[in-house]
């Protein structure tokens, strides 16, 4: 059977944690002694109960700031590797055009900015076809199009969305976590996790 991957795009290929700590700090949201980790920035903003300036700055890092969130170590390889070798590879992703709070930064607009500016959609540097992008703006038309295509792989960092139920059963499930023990089974059905691209990319026999 060809292998058809699906992958998600927040948190899975895109790395926020710097830029939604620097954000934090620019805003005076947050103070400076803690983690410069997304999560992190998220836990305090509802301890001190200020979800809706955390709804805020993601609208904000996703739209004006999403640029300057790099890839995460490796991820370009894959594609890079997956592409050459005619795997056929697409990006799920679910991402509401506009923020639930705050400035209407058009999302979707900023994804495919953030794709263009790492070359993802360049033929000279990855080559990853733009057709094969697609953003979702609810979880169920996220599942429903892993479904249509026929994922025969689907990589995502949400534990909760793998295990959602509607979750085609043919597709493998595979749980990006680099805060999670590579070879870990989470509790909640049979998935693989590795804590790296560079893991996933010997998974799937690809060169780097």
């Amino acid at each position: 059977m060809a292998l058809r991957v699906g992958i998600d795009f927040d948190n899975t290929i895109v790395c926020y944690d710097r830029i939604f700590y620097e954000a934090a700090l620019e805003k005076e949201l947050i103070p400076p002694h803690i983690p410069a980790t997304k999560e992190s920035v998220k836990d305090f903003l509802c301890s001190q109960n200020k979800e809706s300036l955390w709804i805020e700055l993601q609208g904000y890092v996703y739209g004006a700031r999403m640029t300057e969130a790099p890839p995460f170590p490796g991820v370009i390889d894959f594609f890079i590797s997956a592409v050459k070798e005619n795997l056929s590879i697409y990006i799920i992703s679910h991402r509401t055009r506009y923020p639930y709070g705050g400035p209407k930064y058009d999302l979707h607009k900023s994804a495919f900015d953030w794709l263009n500016t790492y070359g993802f959609l360049n033929k000279n540097r990855i080559g990853l076809k733009q057709k094969n992008v697609f953003l979702k703006e609810t979880k169920d038309s996220k599942l429903q199009k892993i479904a249509d295509i026929g994922c025969t792989h689907f990589i995502d960092d949400l534990l909760e969305f793998l295990n959602l139920g509607g979750f085609p059963d043919k597709t493998e499930k595979i749980l990006f976590s680099p805060a999670l023990k590579p070879g870990a089974e989470p509790q909640g059905g049979r998935i693989k996790v590795f804590g790296s691209w560079n893991e996933i990319s010997a998974y799937f026999e690809l060169d780097n």
